[in-house]
């Protein structure tokens, strides 16, 4: 896997495939893109790096962002950013996409899963108690709905994917490519 979060980790781990993780040492930038483009660019982007040193082997790239009336938030920049992004979010629905590539030498694989967020209204000392937890700092959009935060309302679609990966279309693309099971 050409990624080192520890949640896309845990996330694969459920699938029961053997892996190790390779971080990829693509440079995310893109600009004039959509935030479906830019996930899957960047999915791409970590895959062929990360194939380039293995190419024998199966890779997995993905790359999570979310998306709100046509603005893309990665990760925060820091706790002004994060909360630049919190309120935003606050009593809205966005997108989280998540772009996939997978390539082996049986061939190329790719998908951009879509989950639709509804956020609750954030009040600004629950903004700042997440900030300050510090869970902010590497998200997407400057949360995980894993936290245990009283963030989001509802959502439409798959869970894993606003974690930071569809496991069911990953396991699909897995199989099809001869992934090995543990």
């Amino acid at each position: 896997m050409a990624s080192n979060s520890p949640r896309r980790r845990e996330l694969l781990a459920t699938l029961g495939y053997k892996f190790d993780i390779v971080p990829s040492r693509f440079e995310e930038r893109a600009e004039g893109l959509s935030a479906r483009e830019t996930a899957l660019a960047f999915a791409r982007g970590k895959a062929h790096e990360v194939f380039s040193r293995y190419p024998g082997h199966i890779v997995l790239g993905a790359d999570t962002v979310v998306a709100l009336e046509g603005e893309i938030f990665g990760k925060p920049a820091d706790d002004e950013d994060a909360k630049r992004m919190l309120s935003k979010l606050s009593g809205k629905t966005h997108s989280v996409f998540t772009g996939v590539c997978v390539l082996s030498p049986k061939g190329t694989r790719e998908c951009v899963a879509e989950t639709r967020v509804e956020f609750f209204p954030l009040g600004e000392e629950l903004i700042a108690r997440y900030i300050a937890s510090g869970l902010p700092a590497d998200k997407a959009g400057a949360y995980g709905i894993q936290d245990g935060f009283p963030l989001v309302k509802a959502v439409e679609g798959s869970y894993s994917n606003v974690v930071g990966l569809p496991v069911e279309e990953v396991g699909a693309i897995l199989s099809a490519l001869g992934g090995e099971k543990c």
